[in-house]
């Protein structure tokens, strides 16, 4: 394998961390060419002095003196600020963008990636939730590889290699069901936030924890998995897998389904993108089918949980409707995080905002920044921020 310059955006979040991990262990085979951050300065100055990369940005313009001096010894370029992370991403020292920011931000830098004909590792599923017509169009027109990173669509994208022109008669999504499985909203109006935080299965950064609580996670995915596969909706099915085991199964038209396993480790999906199509030897911890007595599914509860309900009213609507649904999302998240709403307001703020802002049935790229943009004005007022 030829060594692979790694441009990590989102670089100190949970994703990025440790796709350095991986780095660090595999030195001969990646290196890190750019990092980016965007409040947390420490961490990136730390990993920065680590790993030499070409480049780093630091998005909060107020920290960027801090960083600019801590790495005035280097030959490190620093860069800050929004606009900051589109140059970057046209950069040709890079072969592969691992698409970690999360949320709505990380759209710009990827889209550039992808104009730019470059390899991206796919960890912001916003991205396509968001645009996804235009960004996969555009990959497709560049012949930019879209290697997903999120454990189930690494699942899928696994279970689809050697398949070639086989054709899918629906891929199966498995969920958690997250902290709150089996709970009915008696019980959930008086969640809290470290309540939400606590995730059976799987160590993720605050929003996406909260979403996987919600079981918005899934919406976002279905949505994802419809833009990555060339999917029809009703292809796309979400069961409960408490184990969190089989990551993501499909299934052909004769009938077989396909499952890819493993335990819940984000750094072999990570490990996988970033090497594709060779696997490498590594040494994660492995699961025994000897110490799991049985794996279970059920169906999903949409009537407790109706964020999975609203973000497959998204999908079947398309349009601007789920850049809608993400983007009201982001904002009541933010809010729920920050002890300002309750968990079952989350779904409330979404439904409104779905409700009231326009709908647009095949958006421009613009007219789907003025939608995020009004969505989140909409559920912001909502919220009173």
């Amino acid at each position: 394998m030829q060594k692979k310059r790694i441009a990590i955006f989102g670089s100190t979040g949970s994703i990025g961390t440790q796709a350095l991990d991986v780095i660090r262990v595999n030195s001969d085979l990646f290196e890190a060419e750019i990092l980016t951050a965007q409040t947390n300065d420490e961490l990136l100055i730390k990993q920065a002095l680590e790993f030499n990369p070409n480049a780093v940005v630091i998005g909060d313009e107020k920290k960027y003196e801090t960083v600019k001096q801590a790495l005035s010894s280097t030959n490190i370029k620093v860069f800050t600020g929004e606009q900051a992370l589109e140059e970057v991403a046209d950069f040709d020292s890079y072969d592969m963008m691992l698409a970690a920011i999360v949320g709505f931000a990380g759209l710009k830098p990827t889209l550039k990636a992808v104009e730019k004909g470059k390899a991206i590792g796919l960890a912001n599923k916003e991205t396509l939730v968001v645009a996804g017509d235009i960004v996969m169009q555009k990959a497709i027109e560049k012949r930019a590889p879209i290697i997903p990173v999120d454990s189930e669509h690494s699942a899928i994208f696994q279970c689809l290699v050697g398949e070639g022109r086989n054709p899918i008669e629906k891929i199966i999504l498995t969920a958690s069901g997250g902290p709150f499985l089996g709970k009915k909203p008696n019980f959930l109006v008086n969640v809290k936030r470290d309540h939400a935080l606590q995730h059976p299965n799987w160590s993720m950064g605050a929003k996406i924890t909260v979403d996987s609580a919600t079981l918005m996670n899934k919406g976002l995915e279905m949505i994802e998995a419809k833009w990555l596969f060339n999917l029809k909706p009703e292809q796309i099915q979400v069961v409960v897998h408490p184990q969190s085991i089989i990551h993501s199964m499909v299934q052909f038209e004769d009938g077989s389904i396909k499952a890819q396993m493993g335990l819940p480790d984000m750094k072999l999906p990570i490990q996988y993108a970033m090497a594709f199509p060779t696997r490498i030897k590594n040494d994660f911890p492995r699961y025994d089918m000897r110490r799991f007595s049985s794996l279970t599914f059920e169906e999903p509860d949409v009537k407790t949980f109706r964020n999975l309900a609203l973000a497959t009213e998204a999908l079947y609507k398309n349009g601007n409707m789920p850049c809608i649904l993400n983007a009201a999302n982001e904002i009541a998240v933010w809010a729920f995080l920050r002890n300002r709403i309750g968990f079952l307001d989350i779904t409330a703020v979404v439904e409104k905002t779905m409700q009231n802002v326009s709908y647009i049935e095949q958006p421009t790229l613009d007219e789907y920044f003025e939608s995020d943009g009004e969505a989140r004005n909409f559920a912001a007022s909502l919220i009173k921020l």
